[in-house]
């Protein structure tokens, strides 16, 4: 859950590891978790929230730290974040330190917190499932385009798209989609009182 606020999760780095071995994402660092690279969301705002920014602020043993801040006038998401330890809301300006991730050629991983584990493998196959570690359940993935069917601005990719049933309170179920050139590319949320908001997501770098 900590994913709605730098959203990749984003939110996102070199390990090793087995290529059959779902539980930690290989591959060569990945420009978008190197320090100074930044995301950003949607320029309207989505349920509430707005002028979402978020930037690496430093990289050790391929972990990339994360800080990011919003303007959050929805009282049902400010209640959602309250119950997260690295968040602050002052009025309706959110800020969030300290969220760690490896992000590299291959797929991003939460690596601690309560959503640690990774988020998606670039290669993914549909029924694969990776294990979040402090949690007890899994994200699975869902769906792999075979063609360019995803609309990402003006032109259209290819994504996997990976689930998890939410254990937070308010959040039913977390939707990612991802690119292996560009990352997390949109979030999507279902709240348990049946709305839902789903977030694009823009890395200002990308995969080779």
């Amino acid at each position: 859950m900590k994913n709605i606020v730098c959203f990749i999760g984003l939110l996102l780095l070199i390990v090793s590891c087995n290529d059959d071995d779902l539980s930690s994402v290989g591959g060569n660092q990945s420009p978008m978790g190197e320090v100074g690279s930044k995301v950003s969301s949607s320029s309207q705002p989505i349920m509430g929230v707005s002028n979402f920014s978020a930037k690496v602020i430093s990289l050790s043993d391929g972990i990339s730290t994360f800080s990011a801040t919003a303007t959050v006038t929805n009282e049902a998401v400010k209640n959602v974040l309250s119950n997260i330890p690295e968040v602050t809301i002052n009025g309706d300006n959110v800020t969030a330190e300290g969220f760690k991730f490896k992000i590299t050629t291959e797929g991003i991983e939460s690596v601690e917190g309560t959503g640690d584990g990774v988020i998606v493998k670039y290669d993914a196959k549909v029924g694969d499932s990776y294990p979040i570690q402090s949690m007890g359940h899994s994200r699975k993935v869902v769906y792999r385009s075979t063609d360019d069917d995803y609309d990402y601005g003006f032109f259209y990719i290819k994504v996997v798209k990976v689930e998890v049933d939410s254990k937070m309170p308010g959040v039913d179920k977390i939707t990612y989609w991802a690119n292996h050139k560009f990352g997390i590319v949109a979030i999507d949320f279902q709240f348990d009182d049946g709305t839902s908001a789903k977030f694009p997501v823009y890395f200002n770098t990308e995969n080779p």
